[in-house]
């Protein structure tokens, strides 16, 4: 049987409670003053506002994770565990209209240590939980390595992300080179745009590219905890991962299902994110796009419209026409269009006439 996104998104949320993490609900809408402190971590700019009662300028929620981490209660050398299922309200890449968007996701606030890490990413692969899915993951601290010695602007430093978000390395040495980001710079920044695989494979050319650093420490811890689990072969590293933006931080990764353009998994670090907010400790979570998977369960469309057209005349009996007397074997096996007529263009796989009160093939 097919499964709703809603009903994927309880089943997700059961499996999560299971893992201790506490369901939050929150309303339709928060002050809109809390998306404009933090714009920059919204995935998009478009925001639908309105004024309240009170007088208040109030959104439809763009996201839900401000709203979590704006509620959480920092308890040292403890992580607060949450997770949700909610729609949000945002403009859609593909049409450049307002979407509602169903996601589920789950939020880590507090002393964020590796084994927080790795049991979110653990989490994230699970929540794929197929043959076809691939959890892409990088980090952040391996590129600002790179770029804080040159100090960019940060023009320079969005337009050098957007390039290894699209692997297009032609135009990051144009970036490199008009903002005067020095050449080995560039070299290294190139290198990282071509580097993907497993990651016994790639680390190692990671560490020969750039040295024993501590970014790529935590990514072996990281990734190492896989080893000898099925989940260790969706692993992949992959620098277009890494998001642009000034709250995100440390580990970052995306999951992909075949026959999905676009992820349906996002997730990483946010520490940053907690600090401009004044609060204490980390942040790390990600969030599952329900609506991409809608189609993932549903066949391959068949070549015909129906598995069985039935055909019935003006003599037929209204009582032998009773759908639980003769269409029941028929509907177990596919898809049936009871019709006086054949109509005009419609294909099907099997022919059937209802003569004499029974259904015969032709």
């Amino acid at each position: 049987m097919i499964k709703t996104k809603q009903q994927k998104g309880f089943e997700l949320g059961q499996w999560w409670s299971g893992w201790g993490y506490t369901p939050y609900k929150m309303s339709k809408f928060e002050e809109y003053d809390l998306y404009v402190r933090n714009k920059d971590f919204l995935i998009s700019d478009g925001v639908i506002t309105f004024t309240d009662t009170n007088g208040k300028l109030m959104a439809l929620k763009p996201d839900v994770t401000l709203s979590i981490i704006k509620n959480s209660h920092y308890q040292p050398g403890c992580v607060q565990k949450m997770h949700y299922c909610e729609n949000v309200y945002r403009v859609s890449e593909n049409s450049g209209c307002f979407k509602e968007i169903l996601q589920a996701g789950l939020e880590c606030t507090g002393d964020i240590d590796d084994a927080t890490l790795y049991e979110v990413l653990t989490l994230a692969a699970y929540s794929l939980d197929s043959d076809r899915a691939v959890l892409d993951i990088a980090h952040r601290g391996v590129v600002e390595d790179l770029l804080a010695p040159c100090a960019p602007t940060e023009v320079a430093r969005t337009a050098v992300y957007r390039c290894l978000r699209e692997k297009n390395p032609h135009e990051l040495a144009a970036v490199c080179a008009a903002h005067s980001i020095p050449a080995d710079t560039a070299e290294k920044l190139g290198k990282l745009i071509a580097l993907y695989g497993k990651p016994e494979k790639v680390l190692p050319k990671l560490f020969e590219l750039l040295g024993d650093t501590a970014p790529l420490r935590q990514l072996k811890r990281l990734t190492d905890g896989f080893a000898g689990r099925r989940t260790a072969e969706m692993l992949r590293i992959d620098f277009s991962v890494v998001a642009a933006g000034k709250y995100y931080n440390g580990i970052v990764f995306k999951g992909y299902l075949d026959g999905v353009p676009d992820p349906v998994l996002s997730g990483g670090q946010y520490d940053l994110l907690m600090q401009n907010m004044g609060l204490r400790g980390g942040a790390v979570g990600f969030a599952v796009y329900l609506d991409y998977l809608d189609d993932l369960d549903r066949e391959k469309p068949a070549d015909y419209d129906v598995d069985a057209l039935l055909l019935y005349d003006e003599n037929t009996d209204l009582s032998t026409l009773g759908l639980d007397r003769f269409t029941g074997n028929l509907v177990s096996n596919g898809s049936v269009m009871i019709q006086k007529a054949i109509p005009e263009g419609l294909t099907y796989r099997q022919l059937y006439r209802i003569e004499n009160g029974e259904v015969k093939p032709l």
